[in-house]
């Protein structure tokens, strides 16, 4: 892989892959050195809000557009919901370096933004050569470092990318939850108004955060939901005791079957009571594995924008935004479990329903509207389920 020319007598950047290859070039936002495996995501749009996903933590995301932070940054593009405001991908690659920002959102230079979350970026690489060597050796663990003298110890960085045991069997979820309870009450944004405010509630939804992203939260918001968001090791007994309607199963990082060795028994007795269960990514993956099913590291994962999904129980394709770097095995599937939507991309399970009971799950983010909100018709699903119970009139799905 190359690298374009940078401005300095020496590079002040460095990603090292625990290989030993080296790419070098220019160092934006914070400074430091940071561990994490290496993915790549071929959005062109929403660079903030894939930056302060959680299900990002312990990655570095290399950007396939070539433009990034032109825009800016604001505080209305966040997704995280730690109260520190802090979880998400460690580092970022990126072709071009940043300019100047242009767009009436801006609220300030994304090279800033990227110093206050802490994220270290690299700019001035060669995007298409790196996602390329991921597309055929798989997502690698790297150490990305900043340093504006250029002084890198090479031989330790390469080291310390070998020592890490990478993201399989690795718990991230307790890290990118919130920790505590708490309500939502935020709802969609609104043209020239900004997010609106949820109303009357007509139903109760109980929201396990794993590392939730605030879209999913603003969106249950404004379908007149009361929304408690629980940290991922609350005990059943302790979520039904707030007389849920409903209960979500939120996104988040890391290795579903480490989360699940805590997850897994709770989801089991929620799914027992009858209680109305929906999932996505992370939360489908731990719904899996309390049905039953398996999940699977996959080569170099999905990331981006523009993925077509098949949903089977209508026969129309959507297109959808995705990250995750495992998946769930859909042949692992026991009696009574059903595939419900598939990846048109690599036929990767992307859904699945419990027979018989109000309990289904999702892999991608229907709430991250890639320009079409295709998808959003889940959580009117959903809803009617909910509202079956409580004798509420049917939403329409499309």
């Amino acid at each position: 892989m190359t690298t374009p020319p940078w401005t300095e007598t020496k590079p002040t950047a460095v990603l090292v892959f625990a290989d030993g290859t080296v790419i070098h070039g220019h160092g934006v936002g914070a400074t430091g050195e940071a561990r994490a495996e290496v993915c790549f995501n071929t959005a062109l749009t929403g660079y903030q809000e894939i930056l302060t996903d959680p299900s990002y933590l312990g990655q570095i995301v290399t950007f396939t557009f070539p433009h990034i932070g032109n825009i800016g940054a604001n505080q209305e593009d966040i997704e995280d919901l730690t109260p520190a405001g802090r979880i998400g991908a460690v580092g970022a690659v990126f072709k071009a370096n940043i300019t100047e920002p242009s767009n009436y959102r801006s609220a300030g230079h994304f090279d800033a933004w990227l110093k206050a979350r802490g994220i270290i970026g690299l700019s001035g690489v060669d995007t298409r050569a790196l996602t390329a060597w991921i597309r055929e050796n798989g997502a690698p663990n790297a150490v990305i470092a900043h340093d504006p003298s250029g002084n890198f110890d090479i031989p330790a960085l390469t080291a310390k990318a070998a020592e890490w045991s990478g993201l399989e069997g690795l718990d991230l979820a307790r890290d990118a939850s919130s920790g505590q309870s708490s309500n939502w009450t935020e709802a969609p944004w609104v043209w020239e108004k900004g997010f609106s405010q949820s109303g009357e509630p007509v139903a109760h939804i109980v929201a396990i955060d794993y590392g939730v992203k605030r879209n999913i939260l603003r969106l249950f918001s404004g379908l007149g939901c009361k929304v408690t968001v629980v940290p991922a090791t609350m005990s059943a007994d302790e979520i039904l005791a707030m007389s849920p309607d409903g209960v979500f199963l939120s996104n988040g990082p890391g290795d579903p079957a480490a989360t699940g060795e805590y997850a897994v028994p709770v989801i089991r007795k929620l799914i027992e009571t009858g209680i109305p269960i929906f999932g996505i990514c992370l939360g489908h993956q731990i719904l899996a594995l309390a049905l039953g099913g398996t999940t699977v590291k996959m080569h170099q994962g999905h990331h981006g924008a523009n993925h077509p999904v098949k949903d089977y129980t209508t026969g129309k394709v959507e297109i959808v935004s995705m990250n995750h770097g495992f998946a769930v095995d859909a042949k692992s599937f026991p009696e009574g479990v059903e595939e419900t939507h598939v990846s048109l991309f690599d036929g990767s399970n992307c859904g699945l329903r419990l027979v018989g009971k109000p309990v289904f799950s999702v892999q991608h983010h229907p709430e991250a509207s890639p320009g079409p909100q295709d998808s959003h018709y889940l959580f009117r699903r959903f809803m009617n389920m909910v509202g079956e119970r409580k004798g509420l009139p049917a939403l329409a799905e499309r």
